[in-house]
Parts: C-alpha cells; structure tokens; sequence
C-alpha cells in the first residue's frame, strides 16, 4: 500500500501570501517526502493562486533526478477560453514545471455544470473547447503519460463519462470514511464506477481538508482505545490506502511534521483488522451525532424536496461543512451546485426560486433550508 501522494496545494509560506513559498520548509518536505520511498507529487494550475507548479518546479524538478518521481498537474477546464489558448495554457504549464512531459495529466474539476451545462444540453466547457481532443492530442505527442480527469459530481455522471471516453485511464475523487456514504460525495459509489470500468483510482481529500484530522473527543477515544500510538489522520489515510486500484492517496501537507507522520502511517500501513473497522465506523457515527444536523435529526427531512433536490442531502452537507476547518475548501458546497443544475436546471449563481418546505409533522422548516442554501450557495465556486 506504498501509495501516498504529495499534494501541493497547502504548501508553507510566508506572512500569509499564499504566492510566498518558504522553500527552506518546503524543500525539507520534497526531500523527506522521496526519502521515505514516494514520488508521486500533484499540483494545479490554479493551486496557489496559480504558482503552486513553479512551487513544484523549485522545490521538486530543479532539485531532483527527472526519473525519481512523478508530477500530476491538472488543466483549469472551468475556465473559458478560446482553442488556441487551451493549447497556450498547456504550453505555460510545461514551462512552468520545467518538465518536457507530464506523468499523470488531468482534466480538473469534471462536473454536471462543466460538462452537460446548466441547461443539460452537453454544451459545458469540456466539450465546447474539446478538452478531451486535446488531451488526447498532447498524450500522441509524449507530453503526457497518462490521461484522467478529477471528479465532483453524481455517480450518474461518472458513469456515463467513463462510457463515453474510454481513453480516461484514472479518476480523482473525494473519497474518505466520512464522505463514503455521504448523499452526494457518494464516494464509495464513485470507486466501484471506476473500478467497474477498469480504471484506476487517485484519493483527494483523504482527510476532508484536515476535517478529519480531529474528531470530537468521545470519537477519537474509540480510536485511540484501538491504536493508542496513531495519529487520528492516520485512520483516514489507511482506510483509502486499502483500497484496491488506487495509484495515490493525496495529502496536502503544510509542515515537515507532517510529512513524517504521513509516510511514517503510509510505511507501517497495513488492511484494517475487524476490530479497526468496526472502531472507524463507531468513530464516524460519533462525528455524524455531533454536527448540527445529527442523522436522527435529518431522518425528519426525508422524503422532502427543495427545487427538485433533496432537502435530507441539503441538510447533511451544510451539517458537514460546518464542523470543518475551513467549510469553503470542501467538495459538499459545490456538488448541491450540480445537482441543482441536473434535476433542476437552476444556476446556483443566479436567483433560485422561492419554496417552502414543510415537514410531515407540521413544522415549517423553510428557514433553515433557507439559511443550508444561502451558506452553501455563498461557499460554492
């Protein structure tokens, strides 16, 4: 399970510019990161406010033997440009890692708006600017290696898309103990899509965004009960390490000490006991019970709709994103931006109709539907 993988979208800086490296910090990491025995490092162009790959490029390309790792960097398909500046920004991206081919080349942010359009008529910015075409153009020439795409949206979609192109040879998902049978991260759903088509699997947000790097304290108890020794994030890491066909399980990583407590989990990582197992999922019952929306509370909205979507799914990702550390990086806030768009049509940007929802038992409930998607509205890009 020799899978950990880099990500490079928390990197340590300086006074609170995210553009600002502090490459002493940072180099330590890439070099402890290689010396534990990883390679596969993934960044952005967009990471970073657009200097996570010249990040990449010092502390990583400049620094070490080309063969001695893999890099994974991602083309901003959600934003709109024309043919020739898809193949510009392609072109900046290999300047900017200094690399002549990239390893693991992704198609960033697949989702229903990007793809089928609000509208649902296929016309999204994957397929106006032929991304696809493209990538797959750049791959002929030996640019990159390997062609995928990373994914926030319904496992319908996923579906269809790996139909649809066969030529995807990975996907990236959210995939953690929390998110694994949440309604709309679904990413247990979305990894037997995957594996069912014969891809393979990249793990983001293995930790929630830090979300599940600590728990409340009677869950981390039942950890710790377990495995006195481990670190909480570690039981995430382990859990999506497992998993058969994954090539990477990313972790953004922001100190040296963490560096070392990742592959240090990654190095001694072995499958889950049935003890282990069953004290993971009691720990996430736990962590569902303390956030705003418990699922005894939500079981009441069940059955209930709100332009269409489902009033139970809206309740349990504002619940989620309020217990994070930061609620504006999780995935939960944009996918209700998908599904309003594929059973409604709606743009989560633009004026969303009035409802009122009114519970079974009689209690007009609008105002907190209205206050769940005002939040997630305000945090969703």
């Amino acid at each position: 399970m020799k899978n950990l993988g880099f990500g490079m979208m928390r990197l340590p800086v300086i006074g609170g510019d995210p553009t600002n490296f502090n490459y002493e910090e940072l180099n330590k990491m890439v070099d402890a990161f290689l010396e534990a025995g990883y390679n596969y490092f993934d960044t952005s162009y967009v990471y970073h406010n657009g200097k996570s790959e010249e990040a990449t490029r010092k502390a990583l390309v400049e620094r070490h033997p080309r063969e001695s790792f893999r890099v994974a960097t991602k083309f901003p398909s959600f934003i709109p440009m024309s043919e020739e500046d898809v193949e510009k920004t392609f072109a900046q991206q290999l300047e900017n890692l200094g690399v002549d081919y990239i390893d693991y080349y992704l198609l960033h942010n697949l989702q229903t708006v990007w793809y089928d359009g609000i509208e649902g008529k296929g016309d999204g910015l994957f397929l106006s600017e032929h991304l696809f075409d493209h990538a797959k153009g750049w791959k002929e020439q030996g640019k990159i290696k390997h062609l995928g795409i990373s994914f926030h949206s319904s496992p319908a979609l996923l579906d269809r898309v790996l139909d649809t192109h066969p030529e995807i040879e990975f996907v990236q998902i959210a995939l953690n103990p929390i998110d694994w049978d949440s309604d709309w991260v679904a990413a247990k759903e979305c990894y037997e899509i995957i594996r069912k088509h014969g891809k393979e699997v990249i793990v983001m947000e293995a930790v929630k965004g830090g979300g599940l790097a600590k728990l409340p304290v009677p869950a981390e108890e039942v950890l710790k009960a377990v495995c006195p020794d481990k670190s909480i994030a570690s039981w995430s890491i382990r859990f999506a390490s497992q998993l058969e066909g994954v090539i990477a399980v990313l972790s953004g990583m922001s100190t040296l000490e963490q560096v070392m407590d990742n592959t240090r989990t990654a190095n001694e990582a072995e499958a889950f006991s049935e003890e282990e197992t069953a004290a993971l999922w009691k720990a996430m019952a736990i962590y569902r019970d303390c956030t705003p929306f418990p699922p005894a509370e939500l079981e009441k909205y069940r059955g209930l709709t709100w332009n269409g979507v489902s009033v139970y799914s809206i309740l349990q990702a504002y619940s989620i994103c309020l217990v994070q550390p930061d609620p504006t990086c999780i995935d939960d806030n944009n996918y209700f931006k998908n599904k309003l768009a594929e059973v409604s049509h709606l743009d989560i940007h633009g004026e969303l109709p009035h409802q009122e929802v009114i519970r079974s038992d009689g209690m007009n409930a609008t105002y907190l539907v209205d206050e769940a998607v005002a939040y997630l509205q305000r945090n969703t890009f």
